[in-house]
């Protein structure tokens, strides 16, 4: 068997997390290769979360909120948006590909939606093969 990238996902409480929780209910398949973190908001995810992770194995960081205009504490979803150009910048500097890391706005009701979206970013992933970025 061919290499299976580990994945950590960063998905907000209000919308992601009840959106990837409805695939599960719906028994919408998709690939098993996010490990999910829950945070409150989408704006709580700091870039050193990003970089530990990817630091300490992880082949590709996945980051879902609420849409824009529908988060829960009103604007964090904008602070999300506002940081992640430069993450993104950051980590180009670090030589990471850009495909390893990725935003998505993924709603309550959009189960089908979060499982295109893992699959679609583990099979990116997959193609970039493992990460070259490790600490130890």
């Amino acid at each position: 068997m061919g290499f299976e990238p580990q994945i950590v996902g960063f998905l907000c409480n209000w919308c992601s997390y009840t959106g990837a929780d409805l695939a599960g209910t719906s028994r919408i398949k998709y690939q098993p290769n996010v490990r999910v973190i829950r945070v409150m908001c989408s704006a709580r995810i700091d870039p050193t979360f990003v970089l530990k992770a990817l630091a300490q194995g992880a082949d590709g960081v996945l980051i879902c909120g609420c849409h824009p205009g529908d988060c829960h504490y009103s604007e964090g979803n904008y602070k999300a948006l506002r940081r992640y150009p430069l993450l993104k910048r950051l980590l180009k500097d670090l030589g990471v590909d850009d495909d390893r890391v990725r935003l998505e706005w993924v709603s309550a009701s959009e189960g089908r939606r979060f499982a295109d979206v893992v699959d679609d970013m583990t099979e990116k992933v997959r193609r970039l093969g493992p990460s070259t970025v490790r600490v130890g």
